[in-house]
């Protein structure tokens, strides 16, 4: 396959730069995965589709204000760093926008008196960063929230990056499919009989990397950790076994149920998982843990999208974007949602 095989032209004005609000107001595409068949809601209409028994899997994770600004030592020239994953205290492996500055290179954090020393260069742009102090509590004052670059409106609520059930920081981009949730609706859901159970992945490099190879054989995806507890895949496997759906929010869910399957006893979907996961699902991957997944409309060429065409096939998905296209729907983190499984009630 190339990824070239996963493209489409879209309008940029069909790339969503606000949220809508209220959060579970948003489109709500119907994707049968079997069929092919489309149906269009709104997200506060979920409830409608799921049935008492399903398993909603939610990832937890936290955005953290992951940009910041900085100055070189040396000239006083302008840098940026998109922190990706805390590696101790006072070491973190990022991102550094900025003329020169390769291992060795001293920086100093705008509006702080905090250094910054590059101390190795890894692949793919990445460096270990060394900070002078631990830099944890000064984020939510010094750091920005990494909002992807096609988004080119200032976000007025850094909490309209989060969702409403986000508990362990760590990302440096927010499960986006996630974000269409309101409290109330979650709790309407549950009242129907739907469970609720969590999981936590915390996104890093590939959200931001763009795709620089043409064969899908020749991608390499980053790891990422991810975790699924014991309460969590037990709830999970005991709802399957009595006929209930897994259904993931979100590709980070997705991924982090299926890194779970490795460990599963006979006859259970999941077990508990705590590490890093590199598994890159592209069509052609045999599901083992979800039965439908909730999504956003992704980046064409995308390793997001050979996710989704994975569970649906590449012409049932891409005809489905032509669809929501055509249809005035709004693509990426703050547009609108799918909900792709089989025998969908569309």
């Amino acid at each position: 396959m190339n990824f070239a095989d996963f493209d489409y032209e879209l309008p940029r004005d069909r790339i969503a730069q606000q949220p809508v609000e209220p959060r579970d107001h948003a489109r709500l595409m119907l994707l049968d995965s079997e069929s092919g068949v489309v149906a269009h809601h709104h997200f506060h209409e979920l409830g409608r589709f799921l049935r008492p028994g399903d398993v909603l899997v939610l990832n937890d994770t936290r955005v953290i204000q992951a940009r910041l600004m900085a100055t070189k030592r040396a000239t006083g020239g302008k840098a940026e760093i998109l922190l990706l994953r805390q590696l101790d205290d006072c070491h973190w492996l990022g991102l550094v926008r900025g003329k020169g500055l390769r291992a060795g290179a001293s920086l100093q954090l705008v509006g702080s008196d905090i250094d910054v020393s590059v101390r190795e260069e890894r692949e793919a742009g990445l460096r270990v960063l060394q900070f002078s102090q631990d830099i944890d509590r000064e984020l939510t004052s010094l750091g920005r929230t990494p909002l992807p670059p096609y988004i080119r409106q200032p976000l007025k609520d850094r909490e309209r990056y989060q969702t409403v059930y986000s508990r362990h920081d760590g990302s440096a981009a927010a499960p986006t499919a996630g974000l269409h949730f309101t409290r109330r609706l979650l709790a309407r859901l549950q009242r129907r009989g739907v469970q609720l159970a969590f999981c936590t992945l915390h996104i890093g490099l590939d959200t931001f990397q763009p795709v620089t190879v043409d064969k899908v054989a020749d991608h390499h995806i980053h790891s990422e950790e991810a975790r699924l507890g014991t309460a969590a895949a037990a709830a999970i496997n005991r709802a399957a076994k009595a006929g209930g759906r897994i259904i993931a929010v979100g590709t980070t869910s997705a991924r982090t149920l299926e890194s779970a399957t490795a460990g599963a006893s006979v006859g259970e979907k999941v077990a508990a998982f705590d590490g890093n996961t590199s598994l890159f699902i592209a069509p052609g991957y045999r599901w083992r843990a979800i039965d439908g997944l909730i999504t956003n409309f992704h980046l064409p060429r995308s390793t997001l999208l050979l996710m989704v065409s994975a569970l649906a096939g590449r012409e049932k998905v891409l005809q489905a974007y032509e669809i929501a296209r055509d249809n005035g729907y709004r693509f990426y983190s703050f547009g609108d949602a799918m909900f792709i499984g089989p025998q969908t009630d569309c």
